[in-house]
């Protein structure tokens, strides 16, 4: 969606039942009571839902509202809740018109609009460095959770990160990308799923592109812009049909339109909608080990340090030469319970690093050894299997200097994750 000083193209979703665009014979007509209720948090927003939608940049009046909800096809509205990149004051968005909206029946999309892609025209944009741009991610999410919160808009709704259209790279996508998964794992860590709007040519095209990739954590919901004119929510050959497809598709099909209704006018972007959310945000145990992370690594005098490549994970890493003898650096870490993890590696790469780094992981049945070439996809979370580890605090995963490779070994850090 675009932000205009004054009003943005944005989207809106009916709730339930969407309304007719004039009124049936024999149904009551007055607009819904709109008396002041006391901030309440509402119920997981939008929900689930079918149906056409639309936004503006700055939330409507009460009389306003009152007037869409009863004279026009759509049920929900988006709201930009928080973001440094929105230009729109919002005199009206506070947790008393939270309530009364929902009170009426209608649907809310919280919109966090912050951000931008590194490639991108639009401000502030997000560090390319893809270690940076992942807490960038994190510190979005928490800026949206708690402006959420503010307004009294309860757990298990979905917060959509608005990243306008940017010609996409590698180096670019590889930062939205990071970006997104610190998004997508915080506001799961506060009780929250986690969507994003995007052009259908750029980010939406890229996170599908990734929707496989382990490195990368999935999103719940996409929001798709394109402007096709066709009511669905289809995103043609910007992403599979079969990629999000458990009704957790928005489509913007339409912008930069006015509709009156009721004597109302707006200008809005439309949407169609189809939502299902029968699912709580993944309370995953997971823990991440850096090589700085204190009393959570260990290594000999002969492991060097280095904060060379922009790659790394944190200030630093380590690194060492191959010998006949394996001289492992440990990640320790503490298991809450014994079972099934998964373990994802970051490391940097480079053509002088080894192609055959041997990670050993403290499993029930004893060392495995896994083999990274560590020569490709450096600066993303590459995972190495999923695992069956003892409850208990110990040396968990570590970094071998004997292989049969050539170039350096390098630990960096270690996820791991509860399957």
């Amino acid at each position: 969606m675009r932000v205009f000083a004054g009003w943005l193209l944005g989207l809106t979703v009916a709730a339930g039942v969407v309304a007719p665009a004039s009124p049936v014979a024999g149904a009551a007509t007055s607009a819904p009571t709109s008396t002041a209720v006391a901030p309440m948090a509402v119920g997981p927003q939008p929900g689930t839902f079918t149906g056409r939608g639309f936004d503006t940049c700055t939330a409507p009046s009460q009389a306003a509202m009152d007037t869409w909800r009863t004279s026009s096809p759509y049920g929900a509205i988006g709201i930009y809740i928080s973001g440094d990149s929105r230009t729109c004051s919002q005199p009206n968005l506070t947790a008393t018109w939270v309530a009364n909206q929902t009170n009426n029946g209608w649907r809310l999309l919280p919109i966090e609009l912050g951000y931008q892609a590194p490639c991108g025209t639009r401000a502030p944009k997000m560090s390319a460095d893809p270690t940076t741009a992942r807490s960038q991610g994190v510190s979005a999410a928490n800026r949206a959770a708690n402006a959420a919160q503010a307004l009294g808009i309860g757990s298990a709704s979905t917060i959509y990160n608005d990243i306008e259209q940017y010609p996409s790279n590698t180096s670019c996508r590889a930062a939205v990308l990071s970006f997104l998964s610190g998004w997508v794992e915080q506001l799961h860590a506060r009780g929250y799923l986690a969507g994003m709007y995007s052009s259908g040519s750029s980010g939406i095209k890229d996170v599908c592109d990734a929707y496989g990739n382990p490195s990368y954590t999935r999103l719940d919901q996409i929001w798709i812009g394109w402007w096709n004119g066709v009511a669905d929510t289809r995103a043609g050959s910007y992403c599979p049909d079969a990629y999000y497809a458990n009704q957790q598709r928005v489509h913007q099909y339409a912008g930069d339109v006015t509709e009156t209704w009721g004597g109302v006018t707006m200008k809005i972007d439309r949407n169609y909608l189809d939502l299902r959310v029968t699912q709580t945000p993944p309370q995953q145990w997971t823990t991440t080990i850096d090589n700085s992370t204190s009393g959570g690594f260990t290594a000999s005098t002969a492991w060097g340090t280095s904060a060379y490549s922009g790659q790394r994970y944190g200030t630093d890493y380590r690194f060492a030469s191959p010998v006949s003898s394996s001289d492992v650096a440990w990640f320790r870490s503490t298991i809450p319970a014994t079972g099934n993890y998964e373990i994802s590696v970051w490391y940097p790469a480079d053509a002088g690093y080894n192609d055959q780094t041997p990670y050993l992981v403290a499993t029930t049945t004893g060392n495995r050894s896994v083999s990274v070439n560590q020569r490709n996809n450096g600066g993303r979370w590459v995972s190495i299997g999923v695992f069956a580890l003892a409850a208990g605090t110990g040396n968990t995963v570590g970094v071998s200097r004997w292989t049969g490779g050539t170039g350096l070994v390098v630990a960096d850090a270690v996820r791991i994750t509860r399957a």
